[in-house]
């Protein structure tokens, strides 16, 4: 486990909003066992969606043991979006019922976010795929401060270059040098259902290590397979206004690698492109606070999203590649 570079971020006390310097830490956990089997997932293993063999990837890598959360985005919004010509923040934040309670004030070219403190370490939502893209271009560049060009937000991970309709974003491809990404599809699915059991094609159904359907109660102390999703004959784990609980508040319902919070909370934007009926889409996994138990299993691949998406059901986590075989990190179809 690592924690990459940067210093953690203060909040403010309960109750306040906090405007969030520029520098963020994103807690990653290491995914061993390069060259391990994947797994079917989709109809064909008894869930939905398209049929694909998911989670073998060769390579080391790490993943965030945590979603991005409303604070960590709001220094990021900070650093590049003073004029925000690539629309990385969306009102329905601060004004929607669900919504991550981000708020901007003064006007385009001076605009300052701040973030509510009882939300700050919540999973951020309404974010786009590109979204996702430039804030790993952002920590790819060093987290700078500046207008979003190429050396903050539209290269790196990433070639952007102020790509926002659904067309554009889903001509975008990792780059060979990447260094922090969404995760592909293999690199999720690995990090939230693998066993960790060595070079095998054993997985769990759900992502917190476990076969059997979570509990979506939140106790203190956790007992473990708990996750933040509402079942078919039962509420939500948290009702209003909240919503999404705080980011690892399951601590003992990780997953294998030790991440928190695959399954729930909010569906994370992959890099994968889902064609299905037509329809081209980005993909994304792992269910939300109201989506039912079987999304949360392994073999349902039936979410997708056009990448210009901005939902209150939908954020990401990121992962991170380190440069191998010539300075050239891994790059997945």
């Amino acid at each position: 486990m690592r924690e990459w570079l940067y210093p953690p971020i203060l909040v403010g006390l309960l109750g306040m909003c906090v405007t969030l310097p520029a520098d963020v830490t994103i807690e990653c956990v290491t995914v061993g066992n390069p060259g391990n089997a994947g797994e079917l997932s989709g109809v064909g293993a008894g869930g939905m969606g398209p049929d694909r063999v998911c989670g073998a990837v060769k390579y080391e890598y790490e993943i965030g043991k945590f979603e991005v959360t409303a604070a960590q985005y709001t220094a990021f919004l900070n650093a590049v979006a003073a004029a925000d010509p690539h629309g990385l923040y969306n009102p329905q934040m601060s004004l929607h019922a669900e919504g991550c309670r981000i708020r901007h004030t003064g006007e385009a070219g001076s605009y300052r976010y701040a973030v509510a403190a009882e939300w700050a370490q919540r999973p951020v939502n309404f974010v786009s795929w590109g979204d996702a893209a430039r804030f790993a271009n952002w920590l790819h560049n060093g987290q700078p401060t500046g207008p979003q060009d190429s050396k903050t937000t539209e290269d790196g991970s990433y070639q952007l270059n102020g790509a926002k309709d659904n067309a554009a974003l889903l001509r975008i491809k990792r780059r060979p040098k990447a260094t922090w990404v969404i995760p592909s599809e293999d690199e999720w699915y690995k990090a939230a259902f693998h066993k960790n059991d060595g070079v095998t094609g054993n997985y769990w159904n759900y992502a917190t290590a476990a076969d059997a359907l979570p509990s979506n109660k939140l106790q203190a102390p956790d007992p473990g397979n708990s996750a933040n999703f509402q079942p078919k004959d039962g509420g939500p784990t948290l009702g209003p206004p909240y919503w999404r609980t705080p980011v690892g508040a399951f601590e003992n319902s990780k997953s294998s690698y030790g991440t928190c919070d695959q399954g729930g909370n909010v569906w994370e934007w992959i890099e994968a492109v889902h064609r299905q009926q037509g329809q081209t889409r980005r993909g994304a996994r792992g269910a939300s606070y109201y989506t039912q138990g079987q999304h949360l299993r392994a073999n349902d691949r039936h979410f997708g999203l056009e990448p210009a998406t901005e939902h209150h059901l939908v954020g990401f986590r990121v992962g991170h590649l380190q440069a191998r075989d010539g300075g050239v990190a891994a790059v997945e179809p």
